[in-house]
């Protein structure tokens, strides 16, 4: 059960979808929400303290002005988390973007659900690349909502992108408190054929039924280029409120690469999307 959930609050970008969405959300569980915004302090302006009391002093201002424009971004939340009477805490920051990601992804660790903004390609903000920071450091699920997204948070109907992956299995788990709720469960096989037979959606439709959760299976075939428009496109069809997905990608030396089915899906989400990597 998700009772304890963390929403990343922009502070660059529009931040009605996911205010809406983790409030709504929220009020449905009855959880509570530590809502966190980042009010970014420029890299250049941390190399200021080496130089002295006066340039120090200088940082010392931009790391203020930031945490002006993380208590702003938070006052909004603050007010509609009080019409909707949840139990929320707000927590500004204010400091340089690797040591907000570096404090985002601890937090994230000691929640059940962390809740963010899809990234914006047209936009270059540190706000873009928080959301996929958390996915990596997380260690848990992490729910997509699109910028696009207006409305009350629902997940009556789900779809499971299956390939019998080991992220794909971190995410149909780490949705269980959605599945357990859902009145619709799609499991979407693409490209079966290439999945373990062990592992394939027959079998993972035999499990969800264990756990009493009746799951139908939806099979299609797909290229690499096509498998994300393809799913998007079934989500549609299907009305879909939610898809539950593997977040693949891997670390290099500090830097982050997301897989190209992922890259390819929080470029262009319709609907919110769990994902786990």
């Amino acid at each position: 059960m998700y009772k304890d959930i963390l929403v990343h609050i922009p502070t660059e970008r529009p931040m009605r979808a996911v205010i809406d969405g983790s409030i709504s959300l929220a009020a449905g569980l009855n959880a509570h929400v530590d809502a966190v915004a980042v009010g970014y302090v420029a890299s250049t302006a941390a190399y200021l303290m080496e130089g002295g009391a006066a340039v120090a002093a200088v940082f010392e201002m931009e790391r203020e002005r930031a945490l002006e424009r993380a208590e702003a971004a938070l006052a909004v939340f603050r007010s509609e988390a009080g019409n909707a009477d949840i139990s929320c805490t707000c927590h500004p920051l204010g400091a340089i973007p690797v040591d907000a990601a570096n404090s985002l992804g601890e937090m994230a660790r000691l929640h059940d659900l962390s809740v963010v903004l899809q990234p914006d390609p047209e936009q270059v903000t540190f706000d873009n690349d928080v959301p996929r920071e958390i996915l990596f450091q997380a260690g848990g699920p992490v729910l997509f909502l699109p910028y696009t997204f207006r409305g009350s948070f629902k997940a009556k109907r789900i779809g499971i992108c299956w390939d019998g992956s080991r992220v794909a299995a971190r995410a149909l788990r780490d949705a269980a408190t959605f599945l357990a709720r859902a009145e619709d469960i799609a499991i979407i096989a693409i490209n079966e054929a290439d999945t373990a037979p062990d592992a394939s959606a027959n079998n993972l439709a035999k499990h969800l039924g264990r756990r009493g959760l009746s799951a139908r299976t939806i099979s299609l075939s797909a290229t690499r280029a096509d498998i994300q428009p393809t799913i998007l496109s079934l989500a549609a069809d299907e009305n879909l409120d939610l898809l539950v997905m593997g977040g693949y990608g891997h670390s290099r030396l500090q830097e982050r690469f997301l897989g190209g089915v992922t890259r390819a899906m929080l470029e262009a989400m319709t609907i919110p999307t769990l994902m786990s990597h």
